[in-house]
């Protein structure tokens, strides 16, 4: 006679009541079971048919189980170099989170918040000036049209005020205009040299709404709006001078022995791609691109890791240390590089928000957050001598070199995630 059985004894809740026979055979084979597993096809007796979240659950628990563990490994790691790999290499693991684990952990949440740290102020990292001044320009537009506002509601217009409201209404039509050359999208036409112009026209413009300009720079000032209008007038040579310059045949192409006719036509005509978005992200609001460098560094470092174990392998080839042992150095440097990092980006942001009713404090705080970098260079440097066991002299030495090629690595990485980015925008 059939029973029913749960298949997992956790909570009925969490569970699909599943029927099973006395004489259970394999639901992939149909043979007869005399355990968990069928001995003739290996697949497990028992089907669990849990419901998603329960699933989800458990995955997550495999992946992030911190427990009390994570007391036990997080303040080590952070305070005693190399003692956490060492106790990893003496078989005590128990007792702490792998190494993969915690890099997992710490990475995702390191640049989760590293995301928003950089888009905290207003989704904009400032490479040229042109969005700072193309909001200084809207701030000066809605001081004018105020001022402006205010003389026009005057019942008694005399001539001085309407001679204010004349020359405010001229202002105000000229920062307009810079203010649409400044938003001109940057590729298109010859609106690179028009933004250009306009920024110098702008600096120059500021200036006289303080102090009438001097001579030299009133001259300047007629000459920039002289070349601004030809600018607009003109519409021919557009490509004519460029930022970003790939010229290899003297045509603004690039020609590679190695590939085909056809493989460098594809070749240029992506470089010019590339080319043509980083002049318009560059040059316009960084926020879009940033987000998708810091999105792609997280695979990119993943990668970047088993790569650093193999220079960590070279580098110390006679310490007749397994390759999984460079790699477990890898993973805890990262994890310590990560949380400092963390900590420190915290405390500034700490420190901002209490400098003006606590300096002292604020002070304090920053002076641990500038320890915790100072920190990490020291760290490392402990942490390899106690791994390796050299000496001193040695230690220098060649923590001196891998910090130098791994300097290198990290500059290609972001500039793989800078590319990545670009085409992704």
């Amino acid at each position: 006679m059939p029973t029913t059985e749960l298949t997992e004894a956790e909570s009925t809740n969490d569970v699909v009541i599943v029927p099973i026979e006395d004489n259970q055979s394999c639901e992939n084979c149909h043979f007869p079971l005399n355990g968990p597993y069928c001995a003739h096809c290996g697949q497990e007796a028992d089907s669990k048919l849990k419901y998603f979240w329960v699933v989800i659950m458990h995955l997550l628990d495999d992946i992030f189980s911190f427990d009390s563990r994570a007391s036990r490994t997080v303040i080590p790691l952070l305070t005693r170099p190399a003692f956490l790999t060492n106790e990893y290499f003496a078989g005590r693991r128990v007792h702490y989170v792998p190494p993969l684990r915690l890099y997992l952990f710490i990475s995702i949440v390191f640049f989760i918040t590293l995301k928003f740290f950089v888009a905290g102020d207003d989704n904009v990292i400032n490479l040229n000036g042109r969005q700072g001044m193309i909001t200084e320009i809207k701030s000066h537009i809605e001081t004018l049209e105020t001022e402006r506002s205010t003389l026009e509601k005057k019942v008694e217009k005399n001539v001085e005020v309407i001679t204010k409201v004349a020359k405010l209404t001229a202002d105000l039509a000229r920062f307009n205009i810079y203010l649409n050359d400044l938003n001109s999208d940057y590729t298109q036409g010859n609106n690179k040299s028009i933004i250009k112009l306009t920024r110098k026209l702008v600096e120059l413009d500021f200036e006289q709404v303080k102090e009438p300009l001097p001579t030299d720079k009133q001259a300047r000032f007629d000459a920039l709006i002289t070349s601004l209008l030809k600018e607009k007038s003109d519409d021919k040579d557009v490509n004519a001078k460029k930022d970003l310059d790939v010229d290899d045949n003297g045509d603004e192409t690039v020609q590679l022995d190695f590939l085909s006719e056809e493989k460098n036509k594809k070749v240029n005509v992506f470089f010019k791609e590339l080319i043509k978005k980083a002049e318009k992200a560059f040059n316009s609001d960084t926020g879009p691109l940033i987000e998708q460098v810091i999105g792609k560094l997280p695979q990119l470092m993943f990668i970047l890791l088993p790569l650093f174990a193999v220079l960590l392998k070279v580098m110390f080839i006679f310490s007749k240390r397994l390759y999984m042992e460079h790699l477990t150095v890898a993973l805890h440097s990262h994890s310590f590089i990560f949380i400092a990092l963390l900590l420190s980006e915290m405390l500034d942001l700490l420190e901002a928000n209490i400098k003006t009713n606590s300096p002292e404090l604020a002070n304090f705080v920053g002076l641990v957050a500038g320890g915790l970098l100072l920190w990490i260079p020291i760290y490392l440097f402990l942490m390899q001598k106690k791994v390796y066991k050299q000496g001193y002299f040695f230690t220098i030495v060649k923590f001196s070199f891998i910090g130098t090629i791994y300097s290198i690595m990290i500059a290609v990485t972001a500039l793989v995630a800078v590319v990545w980015g670009l085409m992704g925008t």
